[in-house]
């Protein structure tokens, strides 16, 4: 069959979750393929809240498998802690949960790393860093001396490889500063207790989903962050460290190009971003306080205040070209109702002249000057539309400026977290 990727535009956080929830009931596996616990995905059902680190969004849909490929980082106690928790509140997932042997692992020397690390930030700005070990993890995945893959812990040499670990990491950590003390012995208890926990969810998924596309399964890949955040084509050093771009879904999940036959590119009505790195279009005033609070713009993850401002259709139309995108779901567009104006960036500004391209270094892109266009607010509640004809005529105008500068059709608006408010055109 065939495969559609769900890819978020933007410095994450664009809701794409909803989405994943909104689209798996036309699919049979939804797969997540790249990221680790940094990851927060909300999906309202029926008025209760779920935040998603690991596990996929199709979880929430019965009958649906959900895969965590090989792309991602995983941290053993954060999603034993999440399946435990969505077992409490009903959704078991004994049948329909597939984890990566192959996925590499975080333990608690990555996070102590991490924590060393981002107290000395790049240029004394903060990359963003939710301290959760992942861009240690992956930095040990591609040095490959000290990584250790969740296949590991079922093989009879996994206590003498991470003894042997351990011992460099204790040195590691002392030179950054850090006082963790690692004990090899209670660290291979607690894995081994994961991984005899994890063991009826591990699987070959790489050879499970080509597999499945052979016998004519439907696939859904669901990303995690952000287009901009992708670590070879986003804001760097400001991003996150796997391709969380488009161009990731086939490594990260094993499954060749040929098969993702459409990718829908997920954005919000405005824009969004955590931690440091430029943000040509930040309202740091009462406009961008005001989203924030009509946003509940706070990380799903770490809780911290976004950084917010207008919608920047030149990094979003970049974000779209890199990811192959078909079309496009906008979120939030409820948010900006309350504003009797908004405002799209529709190129910059850079040492005089206008460019309508995304720069490729961060030091450019703090130079630009965002150059707006300004249309009237509709300043109508939009939360009960049910089709495209029941928004305000200045929330479609504004859709469709949003679609004219992307160059992509708009497929899907939410115009509230609930499921059913949600508009497919």
């Amino acid at each position: 069959m065939s495969g559609t990727c769900v890819i978020g535009l933007q410095w994450g956080d664009e809701a794409k979750g909803k989405i994943v929830d909104l689209l798996t009931r036309d699919f049979d596996i939804v797969v997540r393929y790249q990221g680790g616990a940094n990851a927060g995905h909300t999906v309202v059902v029926g008025g209760e809240v779920y935040k998603l680190h690991h596990i996929p969004s199709g979880v929430l849909s019965p009958g649906v498998m959900n895969v965590i490929g090989p792309g991602v980082v995983l941290n053993p106690p954060v999603a034993l802690q999440e399946i435990d928790s969505l077992a409490s509140r009903g959704v078991q997932l004994a049948d329909n949960l597939r984890i990566s042997d192959r996925l590499h692992l975080v333990f608690p020397w990555h996070i102590a790393e991490d924590k060393a690390l981002n107290a000395s930030p790049v240029g004394g700005e903060s990359i963003g860093t939710t301290n959760r070990g992942i861009g240690p993890c992956y930095r040990d995945k591609y040095g490959r001396s000290h990584a250790i893959r969740l296949g590991d812990l079922y093989r009879p040499d996994f206590r003498e490889k991470m003894e042997r670990i351990v011992d460099f990491k204790q040195l590691l950590l002392a030179h950054l500063g850090s006082d963790e003390l690692l004990v090899a012995g209670e660290i291979f208890d607690e894995y081994s207790g994961h991984a005899a926990r994890m063991k009826p969810f591990v699987a070959d998924t790489t050879n499970y989903l080509l597999d499945a596309l052979e016998s004519g399964k439907r696939l859904l890949f669901e990303g995690a962050q952000g287009s901009m955040l992708d670590i070879d084509h986003g804001t760097f050093p400001f991003v996150t460290s796997s391709n969380s771009s488009g161009v990731g879904v086939s490594a990260g999940s094993g499954v060749p190009a040929r098969w993702i036959k459409k990718t829908i590119g997920v954005c919000k009505g405005y824009t969004t971003r955590v931690g440091g790195g430029p943000f040509p279009t930040e309202l740091a005033d009462e406009i961008g306080q005001r989203i924030r609070d009509l946003g509940h713009e706070y990380g799903t993850t770490t809780g911290r205040p976004r950084r917010c401002g207008w919608f920047d259709a030149v990094a979003v139309r970049y974000a779209a070209r890199l990811s192959g995108v078909d079309s496009l779901a906008i979120m939030m567009l409820d948010v900006l109702s309350e504003l009797s104006e908004v405002k799209l960036c529709v190129a910059y500004e850079l040492d005089g002249q206008r460019i309508e391209h995304f720069p490729s270094h961060t030091d450019d892109l703090r130079r630009v000057k965002p150059v707006f266009e300004v249309l009237p607010g509709w300043q109508q509640e939009v939360r009960s539309a049910g089709r495209i004809s029941d928004l305000p005529a200045g929330a479609r105008r504004y859709l469709d400026r949003v679609a004219e500068l992307i160059g992509r059709p708009v497929e899907i608006v939410s115009v509230g977290p609930g499921r059913e408010q949600t508009i497919f055109v």
